[in-house]
């Protein structure tokens, strides 16, 4: 048997090894995620029972709800962050976005719709597109639209409001024009240092692309769960320390209700998913108050700034989340004034 014959069966005893280990992780990851919420969901307020503590028991439900729900989407995410890193070549995304950066910014936001997942999935997807070449405006401004804009997130706001179709056009228009105009403030007023994003090996940079797959899955998922951790925990302490007669003295101003409810979109960090369901039922608020919650919370949260710290570093974070967070109010207020 030849050399070149003996070197294919090696490479596909390799390509079978490495399908049976993303297999098992898949597996075994799942189980003890299954088994890790299973647990904390039980004994957390069991524990706080048992220490008579209400407050704890509150706080492990808000905890548990939160990394639940982001756990799905922030695996879809690594893994399409995997998937770009090893198998699409960088000539990919330089043929699709114009070369323009200006330009290339409302293509990318709208290109967030086809992505069915959370802000968790947004921003190991939005760091694997910049090592791939994207300019830095183009990556963002998608990562700001996927979880606003793309079809689940829309039909979840139909089911909650329905009957009232100009809300969802409402949260379209209000997210896409967020995200075009936040790229392109970085196009104007960006800086490349402010962005440092982790570095680890790619296909590009030479070796099969399986074992980049799964280092760039592996890396990913233990690297942003981390920092959702993180954000869950905050939220979940808020929630516990604020007391509710302190949200009702602003229902009673339009304006105090629209900052209100756009603080609590960071600090509550309800998945994109679920936030329509959440402010349909804030049925005191206005319905601009209700389209900033839906607006700024995607963009805009605990869990998600801790994921940009963690992915660019806490320069970009804290920058980038501040001014998403005006512009995505002040086009909420202007949405909400034209369509509702």
């Amino acid at each position: 048997m030849s050399q070149h014959s003996h070197e294919r069966i090696r490479d596909r005893a390799d390509g079978v090894w490495l399908v049976t280990r993303i297999l098992v992780y898949v597996v075994l990851g799942g189980l003890a995620l299954v088994a890790i919420a299973t647990v904390t969901s039980v004994l957390g307020p069991m524990v706080a029972l048992d220490l008579y503590t209400p407050a704890v028991a509150a706080w492990w439900t808000v905890f548990t709800a939160i990394v639940v729900q982001g756990v799905p989407f922030l695996v879809l995410g690594t893994l399409v962050s995997a998937t770009i890193g090893a198998f699409v070549p960088e000539r990919v995304f330089t043929r699709l976005l114009p070369r323009n950066p200006a330009l290339a910014v409302p293509v990318a936001g709208a290109a967030g719709a086809v992505l069915p997942g959370c802000e968790c999935a947004s921003v190991p997807v939005a760091d694997s597109l910049m090592r791939r070449g994207v300019a830095p405006a183009a990556a963002l401004a998608f990562l700001l639209s996927a979880p606003a804009i793309n079809p689940v997130v829309l039909i979840a706001t139909s089911i909650a409001f329905p009957g009232n179709p100009a809300m969802v056009a409402a949260r379209l228009i209000a997210s896409l024009a967020t995200a075009v105009v936040m790229g392109w403030l970085w196009v104007r007023f960006g800086k490349e240092e402010w962005l440092r994003p982790a570095k680890r090996r790619t296909a590009a940079e030479g070796g099969p692309r399986w074992v980049a797959f799964v280092g760039g899955l592996q890396h990913d998922f233990l690297h942003a769960g981390g920092f959702l951790v993180v954000g869950a925990a905050a939220a979940a302490t808020f929630n516990i320390v604020v007391p509710r007669s302190v949200l009702d003295v602003f229902t009673g101003s339009p304006w105090l209700s629209v900052l209100l409810l756009a603080a609590l979109a960071v600090v509550l960090c309800v998945c994109s998913e679920a936030d329509a369901f959440v402010a349909a039922s804030l049925s005191g608020f206005s319905p601009t108050a209700r389209l900033a919650f839906m607006v700024v919370g995607p963009m805009v949260d605990l869990k998600l700034i801790a994921l940009q710290t963690g992915t660019f570093g806490r320069a970009f974070a804290v920058r980038f989340s501040a001014a998403t967070f005006v512009v995505a109010l002040v086009s909420s207020v202007l949405v909400g004034w034209w369509l509702l």
